[in-house]
């Protein structure tokens, strides 16, 4: 018996003031990460933003497993703004285990994140999602300020993701999309989904 997917996408359309990507229609299984590439402004970040209620959805369906929750990082994360939070807080905040974080890392979770670089702060922020209990990971553009370190830790993270959790990974860089995806989705400049090759 084919266990139910955890995310399935049927014939999506959504945007904002008007629909700006799809129909799309793509499915997300537990031990899956998959990636949805395409060029700047094909409509990548508002599958995303359609999924945390920041975009709408004109037309198709969305289908959650039920009882699976979403880890979420987004493309433009936390900075550190007027109350600056320390990386322990960051993952207490969201709710993810620290010990998911390797140990080049770790070192990082008593700092305070407006005092760490980019890559740094980017880092705690993918990992806090990845941590995070949801079945569902979604990653907007996670190699975004990533230094060589960072980005293969990322991709070692990403090789061994729980088997009963799934990834949809957002990302211009298709040769992190081949490291680390089981298959890709691919958008066109006008945000329809290209056709799979036969």
């Amino acid at each position: 018996m084919t266990t139910p997917p955890l995310l399935a996408f049927d014939q999506l359309r959504a945007g904002y003031a008007e629909p700006v990507v799809g129909p799309l229609s793509f499915q997300l299984r537990a031990g899956e990460v998959v990636g949805l590439a395409g060029p700047n402004g094909s409509g990548k970040s508002t599958v995303f933003n359609v999924l945390t209620g920041s975009a709408r959805r004109f037309a198709g369906r969305i289908h959650r497993l039920d009882g699976a929750g979403i880890a979420c990082q987004a493309q433009t994360p936390y900075q550190g703004g007027e109350l600056p939070l320390r990386g322990d807080e960051l993952f207490r905040i969201m709710g993810s285990d620290p010990k998911v974080l390797p140990q080049a890392l770790s070192v990082l979770l008593p700092r305070r994140l407006d005092r760490l670089s980019g890559g740094q702060r980017q880092s705690l922020v993918v990992w806090s999602a990845l941590g995070h209990p949801g079945a569902i990971v979604l990653l907007d553009e996670p190699t975004n300020n990533l230094d060589a370190q960072g980005r293969a830790l990322l991709i070692e993270g990403l090789q061994h993701l729980a088997p009963h959790r799934a990834a949809l990974v957002i990302s211009h860089d298709d040769a992190f999309l081949d490291q680390v995806c089981h298959r890709a989705v691919h958008l066109t400049p006008d945000g329809a989904p290209q056709p799979e090759a036969a």
